[in-house]
């Protein structure tokens, strides 16, 4: 049975899918839900491929880390599989681990542009009505542990600090006017107008 290969292309990455349609939920020809392997080549980079079950996680790993990033928080991502962390604000260091023993690591630098159109590789994949798989976490992933890290707190005192001032500045002038302010002065007044 021949396999379809579907590819998803961005500037400097691309990424292949190949598979078979689920010809037991009456699907087309051209469908792939059943993927047998998939390639992603980024231009001057060793090949990147592997098995279904490793597609989803990499693909997570990605997505997290570059939520990590557009966050400013720690960008890191470990795994059993992928380990992505940034050597400085435009290389991230990809290490890729074989599932199979006594294979190597696949050490692999690459630059921001890189980065995004590999992700934007993935949200092709993601979209496309040609190819069934189970979603990925997606670009609205927050992992639980960065869900209130510093980022967050400064977030928070940015929050609770405008009406703390504001409530300050009120006391404060309150307190002004009560200085100033001569309770005798106002009784002589009312005497005066009352005659």
């Amino acid at each position: 049975m021949i396999q379809n290969k579907l590819l998803f292309h961005q500037s400097s990455v691309s990424l292949e899918i190949i598979g078979l349609p689920d010809y037991s939920n009456n699907e087309n020809k051209d469908q792939i839900s059943i993927i047998s392997e998939w390639k992603l080549t980024i231009v001057d980079k060793p090949l990147i491929e592997g098995k279904f079950e490793h597609l989803g996680p990499i693909m997570n790993a990605f997505y997290i880390y570059s939520n990590l990033l557009i966050k400013n928080e720690t960008p890191i991502y470990e795994s059993k599989l992928i380990d992505i962390k940034a050597d400085n604000l435009h290389i991230h260091n990809i290490v890729l681990k074989s599932s199979k023993p006594n294979v190597n690591p696949l050490n692999i630098k690459i630059g921001n542009t890189s980065l995004t159109d590999t992700i934007n590789c993935f949200d092709q994949l993601n979209e496309s009505p040609k190819v069934r798989i189970k979603k990925t976490v997606g670009p609205n992933y927050i992992p639980k542990k960065g869900r209130f890290g510093l980022n967050n707190k400064v977030k928070f005192l940015n929050f609770i600090m405008p009406p703390f001032i504001a409530i300050f500045s009120l006391i404060l002038c309150s307190s002004t006017f009560i200085y100033f302010y001569d309770p005798v002065e106002d009784k002589e007044s009312e005497l005066i107008n009352t005659e």
